[in-house]
């Protein structure tokens, strides 16, 4: 989360799961937490109905937590900054803010005060459809309380101004000082497994392993030295929207993709299937043949995790240890082999030379031959000082949270407990942006896309389980019943849906779920990809795309009439 990273020094979950559902307020933005985090959100309504937690909704949808919340703020589509900016400005102008805390530990307080002069709560409500009062009345909730934390995840991330989304929720915690103690912190929830530990591994264009910034020449010297090459990048990379935009220019011209498919999963499916179709080369890396995988040069299979061994870092940071269940089946290999394989292959064919490395228990770029998972963490672990107290051998008694900088160190259950990460945290003005695309007579309705309980990001998995399947087994788009009977829809009839990008069918469902104006529609269904449908804009600083507010038209598909017979 390149927002938190920025104002507290640390992108990941604040406390554990269990820890931030203890305190008097819970405060959730932009996450369907019971569908797409299904153990989160037991904690969640745990917390409500047994210790009498208060817990705010913040979602434009009438989600299962509505009917825990104390409050709902439903706002319209995009307009996120305009409730939590208010929310800051009530808590400053009626004297609700954390002096002492805000004095100790934080920078840049005024900045903030002079930025919110506009932002009152009825101009919030203007913009945001959230009436005043509740906006009062969930800023007064969260600076009151002894103890409150604050959840999100992609509803408020997958946005041109998601970074604005979550440097408005940081503002809103250093203010309250809802930081470094049970029951608080901020604490954003991944939106895949294991997610949190491939940005930990360096799986992002600008960072080493433990966020190890490419651009500092300390770093990126100790890396060298320990890699026996002195060609490691002094600039960050691209990103997988720009990778994309990259292959459609001619710039990029082969692409390894493993354990994704984007040909459902990215935004503007036509731009990135024009993109793809560019390549020279496109290997892909997976369980199953895919979308993009039927596309590909080269396949190459992997190993599930109940085939291989390693470890996986869940959303609070918890480093695990996976073990087998079974051997791989027919040629699949498990991914750290199928990466040091390719590894050693392209070094011979490149002719590449590696320097002595310094570190004898480390690897250099030739050579690739480790004996397994537990020496590749051996060697993230000398690297990396957050994670150089964690050992496969650590972990064979539990998992372990980073920061755990030494062999005796217990691991770090909640930050910031003394000290924020960065020094001080830093209060972020924002100014209010709409979103990207703006509805209009041709295109009246927001289009937002998401999950449901029953199938998993693209499906690759979820949809060949046949249980699942007679669960969920087509593609819906949510109607809110006004829009239904202004469009002429029925529940349960074929509808197509159209943006300025493309169009699909799908059924409809008839609910209240959806608020008037809007449309909800899942991305798991090839068939009726969602995705077809989504703008690529993106963040300008984390380069996320705007998958939840797209403008749409919606009408009913009518079955073909035949003349009868004579």
């Amino acid at each position: 989360m390149a927002g938190l990273a920025t104002t507290l020094g640390s992108g990941a979950m604040t406390n554990t799961i269990r820890d931030a559902c203890t305190g008097d307020v819970i405060l959730v933005a932009g996450s369907n937490t019971t569908e797409a985090h299904p153990v989160i959100g037991l904690q969640m309504k745990a917390a409500v109905r047994q210790r009498g937690t208060k817990l705010i909704l913040v979602d434009p949808r009438q989600i299962e937590l509505a009917k825990f919340a104390t409050l709902h703020l439903r706002h319209y589509p995009g307009t996120d900054t305009a409730v939590f900016n208010a929310m800051a400005r009530v808590i400053l102008d009626e004297g609700l803010e954390n002096r002492a805390f805000i004095e100790e530990r934080t920078e840049n307080v005024e900045a903030l005060r002079q930025s919110l002069a506009s932002f009152t709560p009825e101009w919030a409500e203007e913009v945001s459809g959230v009436p005043a009062e509740d906006i009062r009345a969930a800023a007064r909730m969260y600076a009151r309380a002894k103890a409150a934390a604050i959840f999100w995840a992609m509803g408020i991330t997958q946005s041109t101004h998601g970074t604005d989304n979550v440097f408005s929720l940081s503002n809103l915690a250093l203010l309250a000082g809802h930081l470094g103690r049970p029951g608080t912190g901020l604490n954003p929830l991944r939106g895949q497994n294991n997610v949190q530990g491939a940005c930990d591994m360096g799986g992002l264009p600008n960072v080493y392993t433990g966020y190890q910034p490419v651009a500092d020449m300390a770093v990126r010297d100790k890396f060298s030295a320990a890699w026996g090459t002195e060609h490691l990048p002094s600039a960050a990379g691209l990103t997988v929207t720009e990778i994309i935009d990259g292959a459609l220019q001619g710039k990029i011209h082969a692409l390894f993709i493993m354990g994704e498919n984007p040909l459902l999963s990215d935004p503007n499916l036509h731009h990135v299937r024009l993109a793809l179709e560019k390549l020279d080369l496109l290997v892909v890396q997976d369980l199953f043949l895919n979308e993009t995988g039927e596309r590909a040069h080269v396949v190459l299979p992997g190993a599930s995790f109940a085939e291989k061994s390693g470890t996986f870092t869940n959303t609070e940071r918890r480093v695990q240890l996976l073990r087998p269940a079974i051997a791989p089946l027919g040629g699949a290999r498990p991914d750290w082999m199928i990466l040091c394989q390719v590894g050693e292959r392209l070094a011979r064919a490149l002719d590449i030379v590696s320097m002595p490395a310094t570190t004898p228990s480390v690897r250099t770029v030739t050579d690739w031959g480790y004996a397994g998972p537990e020496n590749v963490w051996a060697e993230v672990a000398a690297l990396t000082p957050s994670m150089a107290g964690i050992s496969h051998a650590r972990l064979e008694q539990g998992g372990l949270q980073w920061p755990c900088p030494s062999a005796d160190h217990p691991g770090t259950s909640i930050l910031h407990t003394t000290k924020i990460v960065r020094g001080k945290g830093r209060f972020m003005p924002i100014t209010y942006r709409p979103p990207a695309e703006q509805v209009d007579d041709e295109y009246p309705l927001i289009l937002s896309t998401g999950r449901i309980l029953f199938h998993w990001h693209g499906g690759t998995m979820s949809r060949r389980s046949a249980g699942l399947e007679r669960l969920a087994p087509s593609a819906e788009v949510e109607v809110n019943p006004l829009d239904a009977h202004r469009f002429g829809l029925v529940d349960q009839a074929l509808v197509e849906v159209a943006s300025r990008r493309g169009r699909i069918r799908a059924q409809a469902r008839v609910t209240e779920r959806s608020p008037r104006g809007t449309v909800f529609a899942t991305f798991h269904y090839a068939e009726a990809a969602a995705n077809l449908l989504t703008l690529d804009a993106v963040d300008p600083v984390a380069k996320i795309p705007e998958y939840k507010v797209s403008a749409v038209r919606i009408r009913p598909v009518h079955a073909k009439q035949t003349r009868p017979r004579k």
